[in-house]
């Protein structure tokens, strides 16, 4: 059972302006770059770059074909940095919701245990904490008369995370059908809370082979600087002639598909 419900956010007041804004609860399948970021993100890529055009060519005008190395360098950091927000928010939404489940075991209605839950999260984790942050959204909606159910789906539809969605869902069609809200809810929590708690620990053991698959990438370039400064001269056939050009470059195409290929094997949707 599909229930489709969206909710566009809410104007407020800027601290600094007299005007009326808007302000958008953020897209969690987003990630907007900072400055310092854009330009941390920009080194690395022309670092690549460099690296790759100086072993595999000994020449830098090599970066010249080789600068879509800075363009998907910045979409690989996206999305590292998409996954790390996707897994703070639902580590924190399960500490909120076995807040909330507590809160309604102590006689709360499902309204103020959402709120009593986003005092805890201030305490955990700091008011700028992104589920400090949402339940914040969820206050301002509910004083503007938006159901709580309709608050949820639009959190689980803009955190694009399985769990958060399917206990909206939950939430929404117990509300709707009536019945024992509260056990409904903290069944729910507790579920939710184990299956979020065991997709940390499966990101906790893949976070360890993502470190590993960084070493191996770096063995090659290790090894060549190592003849390099042992052995001068060992690579110099292969380098400013034809031949050696065309066997650097599918050195290169070798090397930049198993840097792919083991990249899609420690990519596991959990």
């Amino acid at each position: 059972m599909q229930i489709s419900l969206k909710w566009q956010g809410f104007p407020w007041r800027s601290r600094k302006g007299e005007e009326q804004e808007k302000e958008h609860a953020p897209d969690y399948g987003r990630y907007s770059f900072r400055k310092k970021e854009i330009l941390i993100n920009g080194v690395k890529g022309i670092g690549a770059a460099a690296l790759l055009s100086w072993f595999f060519y000994h020449s830098f005008w090599a970066m010249l074909p080789l600068s879509p190395i800075v363009f998907f360098s910045f979409r690989e950091m996206e999305k590292e940095l998409i996954r790390k927000q996707q897994q703070q928010l639902a580590d924190q939404f399960k500490d909120a919701i076995l807040s909330v489940a507590a809160g309604l075991q102590a006689g709360y209605s499902i309204e103020n245990a959402f709120l009593e839950a986003g005092r805890d999260m201030e305490r955990l984790y700091g008011a700028d904490s992104l589920m400090a942050k949402e339940i914040r959204y969820m206050k301002k909606g509910l004083r503007n008369h938006v159901p709580l159910e309709i608050l949820l789906m639009d959190l689980g539809r803009r955190s694009k995370e399985a769990d958060m969605e399917d206990f909206a869902q939950v939430f929404a069609i117990a509300k709707r059908s009536g019945g024992n809200l509260n056990a409904i809810i903290r069944r729910s929590a507790a579920i939710t809370g184990e299956k979020i708690e065991v997709k940390r620990e499966i990101r906790t053991l893949l976070s360890s082979r993502r470190y590993e698959q960084r070493i191996m990438n770096m063995v090659p370039f290790l090894i060549m600087a190592y003849l390099q400064l042992t052995s001068k001269g060992f690579f110099d056939c292969l380098y400013f002639n034809t031949a050696g050009i065309l066997i650097m470059t599918g050195c290169l195409a070798l090397y930049l598909a198993a840097f792919l290929i083991s990249r899609k094997m420690i990519e596991i949707e959990v």
